[in-house]
């Protein structure tokens, strides 16, 4: 979890409490700052704003999707590491090589999503 440290998540969650356990556990794991969104325009304007170093997205967003809202972030900025944290899991079976946490989510799950994530 070292190489997490100091660095900046966006989290695309319309759930402010799940949006909230995501955050107080991503700063357990030593990043340093996180922003919170929860639909798919305010994602990209956030990212654009301060480049995320991971990106957290629910499937179901306010006005969207997290998958539209990761595919807008990349590509305005490239390739972002990013992992889907949902209820949905069964949505996303075989549509992204992205690390899935199905909700409700533990600290393990996220820990290991994380680290598959930014090593990759």
């Amino acid at each position: 979890m070292d190489r997490l440290a100091g660095r900046h998540a966006l989290i695309i969650e319309d759930e402010i409490l799940i949006a909230l356990e995501v955050e107080s556990l991503l700063y357990d794991f030593g990043f340093e700052s996180c922003d919170i969104v929860d639909n798919p325009a305010d994602a990209v304007k956030s990212a654009l704003a301060h480049r995320p170093d991971l990106v957290t997205a629910d499937l179901r967003i306010l006005g969207g999707t997290g998958v539209e809202a990761v595919a807008a972030i990349t590509e305005k900025l490239g390739p972002v590491p990013h992992i889907y944290v949902t209820g949905n899991a069964d949505m996303l079976t075989g549509k992204t090589a992205a690390p899935v946490v199905d909700k409700p989510l533990t600290r393990r799950a996220l820990a290991e999503a994380c680290d598959r994530a930014c090593a990759a």
